[in-house]
């Protein structure tokens, strides 16, 4: 066998192993099965959190402009997974809990969900580390003033509408009894 018969041979080869055999599906080409649904996510509205040491604050939930983001926080109130998580974050400016290891390093890599959103008094944002592509799938904040240097470079998933005194009141250790979710 020559070169170029060789060369053909193998090329044919190439072209039936990357398209299929004739044979293989007779009368035309095939389809692809339709992929399935992907599961819906936990949704709500409002999201009311309980301090162990007493007071609560609520906020509004954002499906419309983060809706991954939220749907993984709802699911993770509804589990408890933020019982008894502690607030490892206060400063002047903003609260920041729900780290599962309480040091701000723990919580999964998500990817990140930017919105028009703006980084206003009471704003509620999920914790990113330096690559801004990539969340953390638990860490959660809130803005106790207006910090629009955050648009964009953080996913803001919702806006305090009652307790904000509570919100300024929490120190650093202080523990999220529960959050409920409407």
């Amino acid at each position: 066998m020559n070169r170029r018969t060789l060369l053909r041979a193998a090329a044919a080869t190439v072209v039936v192993t990357a398209c299929g055999s004739p044979a293989a599906t007779p009368g035309g080409t095939a389809t692809k099965s339709p992929s399935p649904s992907p599961t819906p996510l936990p949704t709500g509205s409002k999201a009311t959190v309980e301090l162990a040491n007493g007071g609560s604050f609520a906020f509004t939930l954002r499906p419309d402009k983060a809706p991954q983001t939220v749907g993984r926080f709802v699911e993770k109130s509804k589990s408890g997974f933020y019982n008894d998580k502690i607030f490892h974050r206060v400063e002047d400016w903003v609260v920041q809990g729900g780290d599962p290891l309480g040091t701000g390093t723990g919580g999964e890599k998500v990817p990140s969900e930017y919105n028009d959103l703006s980084f206003k008094l009471g704003s509620v944002g999920i914790a990113r580390g330096q690559d801004p592509a990539i969340n953390n799938g638990s860490q959660w904040f809130v803005v106790k003033k207006d910090s629009t240097f955050l648009d964009k470079q953080y996913t803001n998933f919702g806006i305090v509408t009652s307790g904000m005194e509570v919100v300024n009141a929490i120190k650093i250790g202080d523990k999220i009894k529960t959050i409920k979710i409407e």
